[in-house]
């Protein structure tokens, strides 16, 4: 069973940092792709950025380029999304997905509060 941990969540100002990360273990994680989803309140969930199981980041969501970074780290099984310039906006909680064919596991989540 493929089992996906994030952690790295937290209140911020406006214009702050966070680094969230995922962990993910019982599957083969250089071969998972590794997607970071959020919800906001009262919205739908939106993917927010992927990488490929070959390193290539492939997908941001427009109102996130710039400002966010996806990575990982296979040695450690780790997914990373480096948040700079945070804003109110960003405020959701963020989830991370790994996926390949046979597998498509989501984490609990990892609160983030941007403070205006």
């Amino acid at each position: 069973q493929v089992h996906v941990v994030e952690s790295g969540g937290g209140l911020v100002q406006a214009g702050g940092s966070l680094r969230l990360s995922c962990v993910v273990s019982g599957s083969t994680f250089s071969m998972l792709g590794v997607y970071w989803h959020r919800q906001a309140p009262g919205k739908q969930r939106e993917m927010v950025a992927g990488i490929t199981n070959d390193d290539l980041a492939d997908y941001y969501l427009d109102s996130v380029k710039g400002r966010f970074t996806i990575s990982r780290d296979n040695a450690k099984n780790t997914a990373f999304l480096q948040m700079n310039n945070l804003k109110p906006e960003d405020t959701a909680l963020y989830y991370c997905n790994a996926v390949k064919w046979d597998v498509n596991s989501w984490g609990q989540g990892t609160r983030v509060t941007v403070s205006s």
